[in-house]
């Protein structure tokens, strides 16, 4: 194995680092969170010059892609400063960050400033009533705000993140589809992911394929499938008429772990190597115990791959098999 790359025991390269700066939401999506969420107290939550330290060492070991979630990101105190420190990392080709919407119109113009060049919204409807219903407390105009704020900043790459869910959004698809048209940004569909025990609804009742979301997109707009990869396991098709790219992600129905290189860091510091697996290193307690040394801490990095596994089991309906609910592991 290489004392200067992240591979792993299947060959895959590691390039590409999900790290969750906090926990905490300004919304509770019912397939994200429990409604009455108990959040982490802040001695088990990672300092944002830990977080950095890690940011640093993984591109020193040769990831080039970082991206930031949550939780909701854009709500942690002083979370700029870490926007401004990783960006100004040298090897670093792509800085992204996941993001509700809700804090971009007031953020969009400094996260560009840092050197985000992509950002994806997660936004499930485009009606008030439904979104209300779906984030329990969020503002849909809110994300409007944030997406135009965005855009006027100069992003490169702006992509909504849609989770549809049967009974809830399934007719929504082509309303989102033209929504980015009109925008000229691009989407991704998602299959619902079981993460943590929820009470809002039975997965396996709600479970949309995207067979399902391709053939009701089809029926009004023709797709040709991409060779676009963005190092991350969406599957892009295009239109012929709009250069909005329609992405899918399906954990489901088209594994997508045979080229996985991805790892995720979450706010505890547990390095995790796969997102459906349970398996963890403990990164912040590495750093503490070595007082921050990025030597011991890339040693441990590098060790850990060894121990990441070929993919993930998801079943939809059934025993939760991940208990962690998606806001600590990051979007």
């Amino acid at each position: 194995m290489s004392d200067t790359k992240l591979i792993d025991q299947f060959g895959r390269t590691i390039t590409y680092v999900r790290m969750s700066v906090t926990d905490r939401c300004d919304f509770r999506c019912v397939y994200c969170m429990d409604e009455k969420m108990t959040f982490l107290p802040r001695e088990q939550v990672m300092s944002l010059e830990e977080i950095q330290l890690i940011a640093r060492a993984f591109t020193e070991l040769g990831v080039d892609k970082i991206r930031l979630t949550g939780g909701e990101p854009l709500v942690r105190r002083d979370v700029l400063s870490l926007f401004n420190g990783i960006g100004a990392l040298a090897g670093l080709k792509d800085f992204c960050l996941t993001t509700n919407g809700s804090q971009l119109e007031k953020y969009a113009v400094d996260l560009k400033k840092a050197g985000v060049n992509r950002i994806n919204v997660s936004l499930d409807s485009l009606d008030p009533v439904l979104f209300k219903e779906m984030t329990r407390i969020g503002k849909l105009e809110q994300v409007f705000a944030g997406i135009d704020a965005a855009i006027a900043a100069g992003i490169e790459n702006i992509k909504l993140n849609a989770v549809v869910m049967k009974g809830r959004n399934d007719n929504e698809v082509l309303d989102l589809v033209n929504y980015v048209r009109e925008k000229g940004i691009d989407i991704s569909f998602i299959e619902e992911m079981p993460l943590g025990a929820i009470s809002s609804h039975d997965r396996a009742d709600t479970y949309y394929s995207s067979d399902d979301i391709l053939q009701s997109i089809q029926a009004q707009y023709p797709l040709l499938r991409s060779t676009i990869n963005t190092g991350g396991p969406s599957v892009y098709w295009t239109m012929a008429d709009s250069p909005s790219k329609i992405g899918f992600i399906s954990p489901h129905s088209h594994n997508f772990c045979g080229d996985c290189n991805r790892v995720r860091v979450t706010v505890e510091g547990k390095l995790l190597l796969c997102l459906g697996n349970e398996n963890a290193v403990d990164l912040k307690q590495i750093i503490r115990d070595n007082k921050g040394d990025i030597d011991i801490l890339k040693r441990h990095l590098i060790a850990a791959m060894g121990n990441k596994p070929k993919e993930h089991e998801f079943t939809i309906g059934g025993e939760v098999q991940v208990v962690r609910f998606m806001n600590m592991t990051g979007g």
